[in-house]
């Protein structure tokens, strides 16, 4: 099973829309395989948006990443990266279609809600940065039968 990794911002806990968001992807049918509720260090922040550190935005990308909690997660499924990221929707929420997080409740770009890895290859490494392995629970719900052949 492929897995990603989530983050809902410090925007998206301050406007309370964490239950909301973990409910998309559940009822989806992703298996939450592993979640945090954490204040995010600059080290962590800076290690995350490293392959933005030579552009303009990334000391804002850091700001904005530790100025509040956040809620990190990994999501298990089969596509789950490239579904994740339709659910999620354009990176900048103007441009994101209605029915998607980031078209129902964003309204500017540098305030756009959650983070979803955009490769399999950028999950597993951001995966490996926000969690270890033990805290990450290998597990099949009862339900994961009607949902996968």
């Amino acid at each position: 099973m492929e897995r990603t990794f989530l983050a809902i911002k410090p925007d998206g806990v301050q406007r309370g829309l964490v239950g909301e968001i973990i409910r998309r992807f559940e009822t989806k049918g992703f298996i939450l395989v592993g979640l945090k509720f954490m204040n995010v260090s600059r080290e962590l922040a800076q290690a995350h948006y490293d392959v933005h550190r030579e552009r303009p935005f990334f000391a804002g990308l850091v700001d904005f990443i530790t100025s509040g909690p956040v809620v990190a997660m990994v999501w298990e499924g089969d596509g789950v990266v490239a579904s994740a990221r339709k659910i999620i929707g354009a990176t900048n929420p103007l441009n994101s279609e209605p029915g998607t997080i980031r078209g129902d409740f964003g309204v500017n770009i540098g305030r756009n809600l959650i983070h979803g890895s955009d490769a399999v290859e950028t999950a597993q490494r951001e995966i490996s940065l926000w969690f270890k392995d033990h805290e990450l629970v290998n597990w099949a719900p009862d339900i994961k039968s009607w949902l996968y052949e």
